[in-house]
């Protein structure tokens, strides 16, 4: 877990005052987190954000993937049902990023970019409709990663956005690549038996002769 500081030792690791932090989160440069208790805290987000440079403001952020261009109607469905939740739920949405590409592909442009926002700090909620919107496997780690550059992740869980055929596509995919691999492993030692047959074994002279 991200280590937690109190508006004293913000202040202190930044090199500012007290009265400084409460100054900027009076003027909305500057958002604490708080916990279930209402104790508000800062992170090493925070510090890093302020050493950067001034302080800003971080987004909201949601996420909606579909696996091919054939399914776009049921991301343009799974955007407007995120946007009944965010509605319902009073979220201010800064950003809606919408991509098109398979859930255990970890190359795709938009959830890279992602990834690199939050490590710099600049996004405090992330919103996606299933885990498996965001990536197929990793999640906890993904999880793991945000909570540490101080952004939380709220899973909706509308199991009707995550098609199960696509579940059945990513399968198929790990099948395939394991028997790759499998292939691939047996031809090589098959190479080596054959190699090891085509070379001459010298047998050791008796001493004695």
């Amino acid at each position: 877990m991200s280590k937690r500081y109190s508006i004293g030792e913000f202040a202190k690791r930044i090199g500012r005052s007290p009265q400084t932090i409460r100054r900027w989160e009076t003027e909305g440069k500057l958002q604490a987190k708080r916990l279930p208790s209402g104790h508000r805290y800062f992170d090493e987000s925070d510090v890093r954000l302020m050493l950067g440079g001034a302080p800003k403001t971080r987004d909201v952020v949601v996420y909606c993937r579909v696996s091919s261009a054939g399914q776009k109607d049921d991301l343009a469905s799974q955007v407007r049902a995120m946007e009944t939740y965010c509605l319902g739920a009073g979220i201010a949405v800064d950003e809606w990023i919408q991509e098109i590409g398979g859930g255990m592909n970890f190359k795709r442009k938009r959830f890279l970019a992602l990834i690199d926002r939050i490590q710099r700090g600049e996004v405090r909620l992330l919103l996606i409709a299933h885990k498996d919107r965001l990536m197929r496997f990793g999640f906890d780690l993904f999880a793991h990663m945000a909570e540490e550059n101080g952004c939380e992740i709220t899973v909706v869980n509308q199991e009707a956005y995550s098609p199960e055929q696509e579940m059945v596509e990513d399968l198929m995919a790990i099948v395939q690549t394991f028997s790759c691999r499998l292939y691939g492993m047996r031809k090589y030692q098959q190479q080596i038996k054959e190699d090891f047959a085509e070379m001459p074994i010298h047998q050791p002279k008796d001493r004695c002769e």
